[in-house]
């Protein structure tokens, strides 16, 4: 195939969305947990025959960044056949953190390989490891949970047993993850038979042309973005709290050049990883570059690998946003990445005053907890980020409570959370008045309060509880969160991160940031 019609790319740019996103769909109907089922954990794509993505769901920016490094790892390590699905989880090998689990499918049009790949990635609510939930305060990655390298979970359509049995005995919660699995397995198997349907109707040279070309579609808008970006060296730094384990502030640095159609982002001079786990593997850093990069782009472009090619991303092994195995990582994927997302924008706003935001709340706010369910006498694991302040712009006020940048998950609704865990919404509900002040005002953050109804490991970890979200322009900062404990009426200030456990009757209360202001009033 040599010549594109434009009319035929714009059908199959949708067409190839439309299979991830039917993907996601499946998925979330079919999930036991509410993680993936309410909140929409998840994330789907399609990929080239050489682990390219070429489409993906409208989903969590996280995933999809990374995903095509944990693709590439398992067309490296598995000879896969039709009917055939890898898996796999580890860190150091295009994934994120353990608890994201990743399902890989072949897509066979009639050769002896792949024309393409179906891939989808599910945030497991537990996967062993030394705290309920899988999001320790930990040192090592052997200390967050089952590590899975490249692995055939299904061989010819069939799953595999034993495989099964083995991750099962290694989680707190084998039911619900055996559920989650099997809702994975359906999610690829619908891309699977939708990419042959479209294949059967257009031919594979029409469908693997249309691929590439939208490949270079989405290069060729990046790289015309880019060049409306005045050319220079563009600089900002940024801090984490700290590991939560005596560690203190970890700063993040990044020298952007701009040249014509092409920028280089140089986080070589970054803090060294850490002891904790808010260490980054490579890919983070990755998905985090390409989400700020296509968010400048105002025009309905896909989202593809096309996109970073204009983009040159150093980083340093050894560094917290390119760690050596086996660093932690359970919290670099959560809120490291947030944190490379201020970086990069509080770079690009110094280029672009009129059009990027102030700092939003820099955190997810991951809350897990664990126990023994009163109710039903069995282990539970719940876990959820919590929504905050976005930055406001030269355009309008910041949103209040919702999740922002590398999130795009829902809340659990009070329903289904009081269902499923033995927990009592106590409040929940807008921080008023956290936004920082400004010409435009950030968006304000959110408070939600939890009875625990039995004994529980409760860990959390959180970010910009020491210092608030940068303002822009003269604009002020947010409002740092908040967390704390009250048992028996006595109220506890905890730290930004940590892991306990708390009694019965214990109500545990997460007040999360705002956003940043922009400009004086």
């Amino acid at each position: 195939m040599t010549t594109i019609n434009p009319i035929l790319l714009e059908v199959f740019k949708n067409r190839f969305a439309a299979i991830a996103e039917e993907m996601g769909v499946s998925l979330t109907r079919t999930a036991f947990s509410p993680n993936i089922k309410e909140r929409r954990d998840l994330s789907c794509a399609v990929f080239d025959a050489s682990g390219e993505m070429i489409a993906q769901a409208a989903h969590i920016p996280v995933h999809l960044g990374s995903m095509p490094l944990s693709v590439q790892a398992a067309i490296a390590a598995c000879d896969m056949a039709a009917g055939d699905m890898v898996l796999l989880n580890d860190p150091y090998r295009g994934g994120t953190h353990l608890p994201d689990v990743t399902l890989v499918a072949p897509v066979f049009a009639g050769g002896g390989r792949p024309a393409f790949y179906v891939a989808n990635r599910a945030h497991h609510a537990d996967v062993g490891g030394m705290t309920a939930g899988s999001m320790p305060l930990s040192t090592s990655l052997f200390q967050e949970g089952l590590v899975i390298p490249p692995v055939k979970l299904v061989k010819r359509g069939a799953v595999d047993a034993e495989i099964m049995r083995l991750l099962l005995a290694n989680v707190r919660t084998p039911h619900e993850r055996e559920g989650d699995f099997a809702a994975q397995v359906m999610a690829n198997a619908t891309g699977v038979r939708r990419l042959c349907e479209l294949i059967a109707k257009y031919g594979l040279d029409t469908v693997s042309g249309y691929a590439g070309a939208l490949l270079d579609y989405a290069e060729a808008i990046a790289r015309a973005r880019i060049a409306r970006i005045p050319d220079g060296r563009y600089e900002f730094a940024d801090v984490l709290d700290g590991d939560g384990l005596g560690g203190g502030e970890v700063a993040i640095r990044l020298a952007m050049t701009v040249r014509g159609e092409e920028a280089e982002l140089d986080f070589t001079a970054s803090d060294d990883q850490m002891k904790g786990s808010l260490n980054a593997v490579r890919a983070i850093t990755l998905s985090a570059v390409l989400y700020c990069f296509r968010s400048l782009i105002t025009r309905d472009v896909p989202t593809n690998a096309g996109i970073m090619r204009p983009l040159s991303v150093l980083t340093r092994p050894g560094s917290v946003l390119d760690a050596h195995f086996p660093a932690a990582v359970a919290g670099g994927n959560v809120e490291t990445s947030q944190r490379v997302v201020d970086v990069v924008l509080g770079a690009l706003a110094q280029a672009l005053p009129d059009e990027v935001p102030a700092a939003s709340q820099g955190t997810m706010n991951n809350v897990t907890i664990g126990g023994l369910d009163p109710r039903t006498d069995t282990p539970f694991a719940y876990y959820e980020t919590l929504g905050g302040g976005m930055g406001a712009w030269r355009g309008g006020d910041g949103e209040s409570a919702v999740h922002a940048h590398m999130t795009n998950t829902l809340n659990t609704p009070i329903e289904a959370l009081e269902y499923s865990y033995p927990f009592r919404a106590r409040a929940y509900g807008v921080r008023t008045g956290t936004g920082g002040a400004g010409l435009r005002r950030g968006g304000d953050g959110m408070v939600r309060e939890l009875e625990l109804l039995a004994e529980s490991e409760v860990t959390v970890l959180s970010e910009r509880r020491e210092r608030g979200a940068y303002g822009l322009m003269g604009g002020k900062p947010g409002e740092p969160g908040r967390n704390t404990a009250r048992i028996d009426g006595e109220t506890t200030e905890l730290p930004g991160k940590f892991s306990r456990r708390f009694p019965a009757g214990t109500i545990l209360r997460i007040e999360t940031p705002g956003g940043g202001g922009f400009g004086q009033r």
